[in-house]
């Protein structure tokens, strides 16, 4: 099996925190076109305690001594190897036959507009390289970014090898922790792709608050309640939100405190949840009608295509639109990005490029990240 043609492995944990994402893939060449075949996926939960700590690192609210950045690294790394050793046995294949792992790590900072800018994901890529026998591709966002770029979105590309149609305009929409749309014109010219602003983050942080659930399932919560159209006016008003793409951003802008800044006495739980939901799709439709006004279906993926509220807002604010899973066209919505990791992981150990410059901004195209060695 050669490494254009083989097998890889996706690790992923978004925005959300809410689970490590694994992925067994195996790419293939058929037709001139790339096909992933996703073998096996699972969801590793996080250890509770260590899940609240980088909940509370990720929002950018306490500087974390030297020590405690250490053991965290360690830890993250030490559980990316669990879900990777436990997809292999699940799968039942030998560790020989799949070529590289993709391991993203956990993000704790993003910090695109800063005048240094820089990305930190944590979860010690030399731990994974050892627990389990296989070459790690790790540190995957930076180079990008020392290139001029945000580091993110970096799926895009892949979207465009997957999922674009000669015959139609398409976006792909990634509703994880952060929304952020792929451009994919029949054309096949002028792919791009960006953060839209929050997507499940805050819904799921206020969620849990008022209901000790970590998440609104089914959007629950969001259906009983009412939009407040003068506080959705505040969150809006946020500059982040005019600012022109290339961009892309995470729970260090988007937190509790952010949002708790815009509330005002007398808003019920359940209102606010549905002016996040509100929020969320809004800043997505907003987006792609001001820049592929005749998009004629929107394809879905993360934690939001489970969440009916959010997928029935889209579709009446998007009304040329088709606004429909993933899974419609083969693919699990649920592990798109880990199913994007290895493909990354693909893409560095094939010497070829994992981003691209109109999505991110960088100077040009880049292989990205470094090789662990097996």
């Amino acid at each position: 099996m050669t490494a254009a043609d083989g097998l890889y492995i996706g690790l992923m944990s978004g925005t959300s925190v809410d689970a490590i994402d694994a992925a067994l893939v195996r790419f293939t060449h058929k037709d001139g076109r790339l096909h992933a075949d996703c073998l096996h996926a699972l969801a590793q939960p996080w250890d509770e305690p260590l899940r609240k700590r980088l909940l509370v690192l990720g929002q950018g609210i306490d500087v974390s001594p030297i020590d405690e950045f250490g053991e965290l690294d360690h830890a993250v790394g030490a559980a990316f190897a669990i879900a990777a050793n436990r997809l292999i046995a699940e799968a039942g294949i030998e560790r020989a036959q799949v070529t590289a792992i993709g391991s993203h790590g956990q993000t704790l900072r993003h910090r695109p507009y800063a005048k240094h800018p820089f990305t930190l994901q944590i979860g010690d890529p030399n731990l994974v390289v050892e627990r389990t026998g296989i070459t790690t591709i790790g540190d995957i966002r930076r180079r990008d970014m020392a290139a001029g770029g945000h580091g993110a979105p970096l799926l895009p590309a892949l979207h465009a090898a997957l999922l674009h149609d000669a015959s139609e305009d398409r976006a792909v929409l990634n509703l994880g922790g952060i929304a952020n749309i792929t451009l994919l014109p029949a054309s096949g010219d002028g792919v791009r792709g960006w953060d839209t602003g929050p997507a499940n983050a805050l819904m799921d942080i206020w969620c849990e608050r008022h209901t000790g659930e970590r998440y609104d399932r089914d959007g629950a919560m969001a259906a009983a309640g009412r939009v407040d159209p003068l506080l959705l006016d505040r969150l809006l008003d946020d500059p982040w939100f005019a600012t022109p793409p290339p961009k892309s951003t995470g729970r260090e802008h988007f937190h509790m405190r952010w949002l708790e800044s815009r509330l005002r006495s007398g808003e019920s739980p359940a209102d606010v949840q549905a002016t996040l939901a509100e929020l969320s799709t809004r800043t997505v439709a907003d987006a792609l009608n001001s820049t592929l006004p005749n998009v004629q279906r929107v394809l879905v993926c993360g934690g939001g295509v489970h969440n009916p509220v959010l997928m029935a807002k889209l579709a009446t604010q998007l009304p040329q639109a088709t606004v429909e899973s993933v899974g419609h066209h083969g693919i699990d919505p649920d592990h798109v990005e880990a199913i994007g990791f290895a493909w990354l992981a693909r893409q560095t150990m094939l010497g070829l490029p994992g981003n691209l410059p109109s999505v991110t901004g960088a100077r040009g195209p880049r292989v990205l990240g470094a090789v662990y060695p097996a």
